[in-house]
């Protein structure tokens, strides 16, 4: 096996940062990813660009907010020219690879445009998002445009499932006493074990991928990015995951009458869909919330065996670990369905990594709190690997300063931020917003979180004394609130006045180029005669050219 330094970036999609044991569940006991937490840094304010799979992903591995990349919403193509994780390793001899999903959209016209090959190498990487694909899944497999083909269904076709569309009709799928197919689409079933033999399920096929591909790669460095499928919907998992938790493990929701009869428009829009509604309902609840507890127990045991396996060959000496989600769920908190605003259950995700390297030693078991974002992990990579930084690139920070420090770092970020782009949704409709000022921004530090609705009021959080965000403070007259209303909206404007699509030249080139007067050689603006020229450069005129 390489002795060469690796990453294992593991995501899991829709997994909430509180249905961990080491966050804190009091019935969901998950002792494989808790070891990696203690073995590393568990990470308590981490937070992704956007709470929705697509543009959360393509901030993620763009290493870039989403008013930067532009792909703000599932099936928005990452345009041609942004550059991701797997684009920077590769210029190290790094072998970026996807095992599972990425959720991204290839810009097709982008390329037909430039006269590039999807089929080429270089089309492969822009359409997979810079990784070369192992085996890509995104698990939605009604034939959808992410993954018309999947090889998982040519898999349990080998098995014996014969249909044309088996991750559908048998991977989440149920049967009744009669032998009926019962479709794992519907909330109703959850409680139903899935019609597969657990072993053949996704959760352990992806797990055996990542370890065929362990198995395969040689001495050249890798980054495996390893992304799991479940728990996200469809809710349906295989025995003996699927009754190991029952109602008296769902935990209360987190709401209040106060945020039903809320008099925020787009909150109103939310609570008042229909996913929302049915989500609220409590008998949902307690026929969802358990399978979703399944479904992160099987992820948990398959990481146990896969940890356990790396072992064996010598790779948790020399390979990083990451655990994180691409957002949560709400599950009927806040009276929410499904993961669209910017509670925490929707927001915050857990971010668990193990580094290796004896500089980390320091730091082994840690909780901290600096506010982290996803965009945080593609400067982390790159670093670990040993590149130089890309600042005129990547917007997040290097991580090495927090894994390899003891003490909280000073000069951390004050403010994490997150977008959200409404413009496809039912609310948008109910709202009656423009396509364009469907916009919703986060902004949150040390205590408050404070929420941008454009058109709208906005939405403020004390979480020093309401940390489940029960109370809307964006209307209080309260001068503190105000006060804190106009800090942190200045502090969004702050964020959003930065330079984002300069990336063709490097910090270090324009102060070269600063420091020359800012002209290109050969050029002179200002100047009267030969004489002030040679008084203010110190070089006869001529000798420049």
């Amino acid at each position: 096996m390489s002795k060469a330094k690796n990453v294992l970036f593991i995501m899991a999609d829709q997994l909430r940062w509180d249905y961990l044991s080491c966050y804190g569940h009091p019935h969901l006991k998950t002792p494989n990813i808790d070891r990696i937490a203690s073995m590393g840094i568990r990470f308590d304010n981490a937070y992704v660009q956007s709470p929705f799979c697509g543009p959360s992903r393509m901030s993620t591995y763009t290493g870039r907010y989403c008013r930067s990349h532009g792909a703000t919403w599932n099936g928005f193509p990452l345009r041609i020219g942004e550059r991701t994780i797997g684009d920077h390793l590769r210029q190290l001899n790094v072998r970026p690879v996807i095992v599972g999903k990425t959720h991204m959209a290839a810009d097709t016209d982008g390329m037909e445009w430039l006269g590039i090959d999807p089929e080429s190498n270089v089309g492969v990487a822009l359409s997979e998002c810079g990784f070369e694909p192992f085996e890509r899944d995104d698990g939605l497999h009604p034939k959808t445009d992410y993954d018309p083909d999947p090889e998982y269904n040519r898999y349990l076709n080998d098995h014996g499932f014969n249909s044309e569309n088996p991750w559908n009709d048998h991977a989440n799928s149920a049967l009744d006493e009669d032998g009926k197919r019962l479709s794992g689409w519907l909330l109703k079933y959850s409680n139903l074990p899935a019609d597969i033999p657990e072993e053949l399920s996704e959760t352990p096929y992806m797990t055996r991928r990542a370890m065929d591909f362990m198995e395969s790669a040689g001495d050249q460095p890798w980054l495996c990015h390893l992304s799991y499928i479940k728990p996200h919907w469809p809710y349906i998992v295989p025995a003996p995951y699927n009754d190991m938790y029952g109602p008296e493990h769902v935990i209360p929701a987190v709401r209040s009458e106060a945020e039903r009869q809320t008099d925020h428009p787009v909150y109103k829009a939310y609570i008042n869909s229909r996913i929302c509604k049915t989500f609220a309902r409590d008998e949902v609840r307690e026929r969802v919330i358990p399978a979703y507890m399944g479904l992160i127990k099987q992820i948990d045991d398959q990481l146990g065996i896969l940890f356990k396996w790396m072992e064996d060959r010598g790779l948790m000496d020399n390979t990083m670990i990451v655990i994180t989600s691409d957002h949560g769920d709400y599950l009927g908190d806040h009276w929410m369905g499904e993961k669209d605003l910017f509670h925490d259950q929707s927001v915050k995700v857990p971010l668990i990594i193990y580094d290796p390297r004896a500089t980390a030693d320091g730091t082994r078991g840690q909780a901290r709190s600096e506010l982290v974002e996803a965009i945080d992990l593609a400067p982390t990579f790159l670093d670990y690997f040993g590149g130089a930084p890309k600042p005129h690139i990547l917007e997040g920070r290097n991580l090495a300063s927090i894994l390899h420090n003891p003490k909280t770092t000073e000069s951390w970020r004050k403010y994490a931020v997150s977008e959200y782009d409404y413009a496809t949704r039912e609310a948008r409709q109910v709202l009656g917003t423009a396509g364009d000022k469907s916009q919703l921004f986060m902004i949150r530090d040390a205590r408050w979180k404070y929420v941008f609705a454009e058109g709208f009021r906005p939405m403020l959080f004390d979480l020093a004394t309401d940390p489940q965000e029960l109370n809307d403070l964006g209307a209080s007259k309260d001068s503190e609130h105000q006060d804190v209303r106009n800090r942190m909206s200045d502090a969004l404007f702050a964020w959003a006045r930065q330079h984002h699509n300069r990336t063709t030249v490097t910090p270090e080139k324009i102060d070269k180029m600063a420091a020359g007067g800012g002209e290109p050689s050969g050029i002179v603006i200002g100047h009267w005669d030969e004489a002030e020229f040679e008084a203010a450069t110190g070089t006869p005129f001529g000798a420049h050219n």
